[in-house]
Parts: C-alpha cells; sequence; structure tokens
C-alpha cells in the first residue's frame, strides 16, 4: 500500500531572484532523482533564508524519504509554524507522523490539510492509509474513492482501493480497481500481482497464474510473486514448478517462510533429505519458527524417529492457532503426573487427525487422569463412547458443568508428553464403537440388498481443498478394474464432489450405495461394522475404520503423509491396516493391479 508525498511548484512568497533560483533548481534535483543536489541547494537555500517555509517543508520531504523521520517532524514542524495554510505540509507531515507510529496524530495533519484542500487527493490517499491500518477499511474506501474523484489518473490509489475491496473480500471489485490501474500503467508488476491474488480467491486459478507470471515477466525479482505463484501450482500439484519458483525466491530473500516453502516442495517430490536442510536453515534463522518445526517433525516422524519428531511437533504452534486452542487460566499439560487430576484434551486439526489419536484417551485414564474431549460437534455422540472418556462436548468449556481443570493438552500432543515410540503406540483396537441399535438397522438394510461372500466399503478421494489431493485421491476410473471382479458387492462411503464420480462408474460401484443416508459419522461407523473390508485413499473414514477395528486396505500416493512412516505395508497405529503404496507418484496402475491380485487371492497384505 503507498502513501503519495509530493514535490511541487507552489510558492508561499516571493523571494529573491537568487534565492528563488535555488528552491527552483533543489525541487528539479528532487523530482528527479537526485537527493545529494538537492540536499546541497536545500543548505545553501536556507543559508539564505533559514525562515523559508518551502525549503524547510521540501528539505523534511527528502529527510522523510531516507527514513529520517525525526528529522523530517522539526522541518515540517517549523514550516508549519511559519505557514499553516499549506495543504501539501499537513499532509507529508501526516506521513512522517504514521511512518513514526503516531497514528493519531496522522489523521490529524490529514484533516488539517483537507479542511485547507477539501480536494486533496494525496490527502485522501493517505488518510485512507492510515484508517485502513487502523482497521477502518469502510471509510478508508470512501477517501479512495474521493481521493480518484479529484486525480482518477493516481495508479497507486486505484491498487489501494482494490486492496481495501479485497480485504472485505469484495474480490470482483477490487478486480475492476486493478483494470484501472493497469489501464493507466500496463506495465505494473504490482498491479498484476494483485489481481492474481483476487483471482485466485475466486478459485479462478488460470487467471490467477496467468496474472502472476505477466507480474514476474515485468520483474523477476518479485519475490511476493515467485511465492504466491509457487504456492498456488504447487496445491494443484506441480510440485516441480513450485520448487522453481521457491528457489528463486530464496535466492533473492532467504527468510524462514521461503526457506520452509522450498523445503516443503522437495519434501512433496519425495527428496526427504534436501527437505530436511532448508527446515534446519530455517530454524538457524528463527528458532521458534512454527512452520519450520511442524514440517521437520513431519519428516522425522515419517523416518520413524518419533523421539525427536514428537518433541520438534510440540512447537509446531503459531501464536493465532495456539490462542485459539488454549484454555485460558488451565495449565498446558505437558506430562506431569495425572493420579487423581482431571484432564482436558481439546481436539485439533482433521476428522482424520481425531480419529488417530482419541485412542489415547484410554493411556491417560489408566494413568490416573479423569479425561474430558473437546471435539468438533460432529464427532459427538460417537467419541462419548471411547473407554477411558469421562466426557465430550463441543463448545466453550467454561459453558459446561462442573468445568474446572488441572491441566489441558492439544490432543496431537499427548504422544509427546507421553514419550511415545513406534514400539509404544498404543494400537489395541477397538477404540471407538459404533451404536448397536444402527448397527443392526444397517445389517437389516444391507441383507436386503443382498448377501455376498465379501462386502467392501470403498473411498476413492478426499476433500478437494487438502493441499495434496490431487496425488491422494483416485478416480473411479482408475479402479474399474476392481469392479470386474467376481464374489464381491462394493459399498460406496464416498460424500463430496468425488461422489458423482458413480454416475459413470461400472454397474458393481454402483449397486450399493447409501451414501445419502449417510448423515453423521455415527452412521458411517454402523454401516462400516457390517462391511468385511474398506478400502480406501488417506482420508478420516480410513482412520474411523481403523479405529473400528475394521480391515483397511489404504491406497498411498508415493508422497504419503508422515503418519505411514516410508517403507512399510502395515502400520503400528492400526493392527488391521495394509498399505499399498505407489512407487511413481501419481500412477495408481501398480497400485490398482496389487489390490486387484490380493482380492482375487484372498491375500491380506500386498506381496513384498
Amino acid at each position: 500500500m503507498d502513501q503519495s508525498s509530493h514535490v511541487d511548484n507552489a510558492r508561499t512568497h516571493s523571494p529573491p531572484f537568487h534565492l528563488a533560483a535555488l528552491i527552483d533548481a533543489a525541487l528539479a534535483a528532487h523530482r528527479t532523482g537526485q537527493p545529494r543536489a538537492a540536499e546541497s541547494l536545500y543548505r545553501q537555500a536556507l543559508a539564505l533564508d533559514s525562515a523559508n517555509p518551502r525549503v524547510l517543508h521540501y528539505f523534511g520531504v527528502l529527510h522523510y524519504q531516507r527514513g529520517e523521520h525525526e528529522t523530517a517532524a522539526r522541518l515540517m514542524g517549523e514550516a508549519l509554524r511559519l505557514d499553516c495554510n499549506d495543504a501539501a505540509c499537513w499532509s507529508n507531515r501526516g506521513l512522517v507522523a504514521a511512518a513514526l507510529g503516531h497514528t493519531d496524530e496522522a489523521l490529524i495533519c490529514y484533516d488539517e490539510a483537507l479542511r485547507r484542500q477539501p480536494d486533496f487527493a494525496d490527502a485522501h490517499n493517505n488518510r485512507a492509509v492510515a484508517l485502513q491500518a487502523q482497521g477502518a477499511v469502510g471509510e478508508a474506501i470512501d477517501h479512495y474513492r474521493q481521493a480518484l474523484a479529484s486525480n482518477p489518473a493516481m495508479v497507486d490509489v486505484h491498487l489501494n482501493l482494490g486492496t481495501a475491496l479485497a480485504r472485505l473480500e469484495r474480490f470482483d471489485e477490487a478486480l475492476v480497481c486493478y483494470g484501472n490501474a493497469l489501464s493507466l500503467e500496463p506495465q505494473s508488476a504490482q498491479a498484476h500481482f494483485n489481481a492474481g491474488n483476487a483471482y485466485n480467491a475466486l478459485g479462478r486459478h488460470e487467471a490467477a497464474i496467468a496474472s502472476f507470471e505477466r507480474a514476474l515477466a515485468l520483474r523477476m525479482d518479485y519475490v511476493e510473486a515467485h511465492i504466491n505463484l509457487g504456492s498456488l501450482i504447487g496445491k494443484r500439484g506441480d510440485y516441480a514448478g513450485a520448487e522453481s519458483h521457491y528457489r528463486h525466491a530464496v535466492a533473492l530473500k532467504p527468510n524462514p517462510a521461503h526457506l520452509v516453502c522450498l523445503g516443503g516442495s522437495l519434501g512433496a517430490q519425495g527428496r526427504l533429505d534436501e527437505e530436511e536442510v532448508f527446515y534446519r536453515r530455517a530454524l538457524a534463522l528463527d528458532p521458534d519458527y512454527a512452520d519450520a518445526h511442524q514440517n521437520l517433525a513431519w519428516l522425522l516422524l515419517k523416518r520413524g524417529d518419533y523421539k525427536q519428531g514428537w518433541a520438534t511437533f510440540a512447537r509446531r504452534w503459531r501464536h493465532s492457532d495456539y490462542d485459539a486452542l488454549a484454555i485460558p487460566g488451565v495449565a498446558e499439560w505437558r506430562g506431569e503426573p495425572l493420579a487423581g487430576r482431571r484432564l482436558l484434551v481439546v481436539g485439533e486439526q482433521g476428522f482424520g487427525d481425531h480419529f488417530q489419536f482419541l485412542r489415547f484417551a484410554r493411556v491417560l485414564e489408566q494413568l490416573g487422569a479423569t479425561v474430558d474431549l473437546r471435539v468438533r460437534e460432529p464427532l459427538l455422540p460417537l467419541v462419548a463412547r471411547i473407554p477411558g472418556v469421562h466426557r465430550a462436548f463441543s463448545g466453550e468449556p467454561a459453558s459446561r458443568p462442573d468445568s474446572h481443570y488441572d491441566f489441558w493438552v492439544p490432543m496431537m500432543s499427548v504422544p509427546s508428553c507421553l514419550g511415545t515410540e513406534l514400539s509404544t503406540v498404543p494400537a489395541e483396537v477397538p477404540y471407538l464403537f459404533a451404536m448397536p441399535a444402527k448397527i443392526e438397522a444397517w445389517r437389516e438394510r444391507m441383507g436386503a440388498a443382498g448377501r455376498t461372500p465379501r462386502k467392501v466399503g470403498l473411498v476413492w478421494a478426499g476433500s478437494p481443498t487438502f493441499g495434496n489431493d490431487r496425488y491422494r485421491s483416485v478416480t473411479l476410473t482408475e479402479l474399474r478394474r476392481l469392479g470386474d471382479l467376481d464374489n464381491l458387492a462394493w459399498y460406496a462411503l464416498q460424500k463430496g464432489p468425488a461422489h458423482a464420480q458413480l454416475a459413470d462408474a461400472p454397474a458393481a460401484f454402483r449397486a450399493h450405495d447409501f451414501t445419502a443416508e449417510l448423515a453423521s459419522f455415527e452412521d458411517t461407523a454402523a454401516l462400516i461394522m457390517n462391511l468385511d473390508l474398506v478400502i480406501a485413499v488417506d482420508t478420516g473414514v480410513a482412520h474411523l475404520a481403523g479405529a473400528l477395528g475394521k480391515p483397511v486396505w489404504l491406497l498411498l500416493p508415493a508422497n504419503s503423509d508422515w503418519r505411514w512412516l516410508e517403507t512399510r505395508s502395515d502400520s503400528p497405529w492400526y493392527p488391521g491396516m495394509t498399505l499399498f503404496r505407489q512407487t511413481t507418484l501419481g500412477d495408481w496402475t501398480p497400485v490398482v493391479e496389487q489390490v486387484s491380485e490380493a482380492l482375487r487371492n484372498g491375500r491380506h497384505a500386498p506381496p513384498h
């Protein structure tokens, strides 16, 4: 966001000819980017007339532009004492106050400028910038519009107005502003960059990519454009392309955020040793950088180094994320004795994470704690039946009776507090239990649908908003050969947009589709209990089935998640789970062949 200061030709009085010539020369040098020459000329002018408000004003502007704000404030203050009617000086003095962190003083200065010149576009823009920084975005928009009414050719104001509208998520209007800026200055890299952000927010990803690429064509050292373009194409699965842009960003500005982005793009390609280097570099620069701790923890856990991995994972928090989770007035549990203590375990991240880590409630109860769970509402009342859980609820604990706790702990921090190793993962299943009446209702319903030797549930896609979904999910077309196998009844467990693929799927996949009746995890759990096997990609349903103690065949991409380790075909978390892994990212054909052969032969594990 830009703020406007200017050097003009206005005269406040009529100095002698030689002084006037010095002032004009100083202003000309200043306007044309010759600060040293301008400074020399300003000093000569002040030697002739130390009380010249015009020279004091613009000599102050020169100091402001150099970052010498205290000196700028003194010079402009003296200029205004001598001539309090100079609107431009009031506006520029406001910029100095804002630079010094004196926002209220800055607003007063802009008001003084506008009182003297109500159509002063620079002052309107500067006041809008200050208001926007305070969160008064609506009022800022009004001033941006007034600035443009006075001078519609101000490119920076069009950009600033677009930024304010985007902050209010009025992205279509913001795009109009960026278009106006580009009509005035077609080579504005910032306008193309801002447009890319707006297109991305609207889900118009192709247009966003084109805008970021145009910004980079105009300014190859545009760090933010490299980062945003890399992030966008990375989410679309082009990790190599993302790596290239992140490398440019790191070369230009090797800060922790950029180093973590580069490391993440390498990890997504399975280049784990290279990935680690960049997380270590980020932490060398900022030992408390949460994203680096989190990504490094995932890498260590994937390697099976649970001792270091969990310790690093415990430092994963950004302040805003932690504050949203923390329980005020209650100490966070970090491994203290639990005998006779009341402990609140607070759920975090996705449903699959909840299902995986709810197992620790029983362990904590065995250590002597009275364990309550605070989880997302869709998980209730399923999780209330977990052994070791005293009570499960959603919402704020203060709204519950008997809400005093000795400790609270984020659910996924429990392993670090317990010192969990691969060999000590609590893997007793089931620890989730479906409602018996619902199980029986589905048994009757599925019996009416026909009995076969083997009932198999199928989940082929996760949420499309997940960063690795392009590789995590598979299509029914790629699974088609499974539908040709005999003596199997396929039960679709797929929710979300991917369910539409059933319309063109083999008849075997469409034969038993009760997903419209799966209104909750309770319903899904009860249906799963009537199946012989669940085949799924890495989604919450796979964790749910594993926690229910059902056999699960999990289809994993080559860049699989940390919890499945690197090469194993079994899981220490779910004894009844078998892992079928890609060897080449994006190529499901060998995996489907393995699954098909295992189904034909009645095997419960992929060949070794």
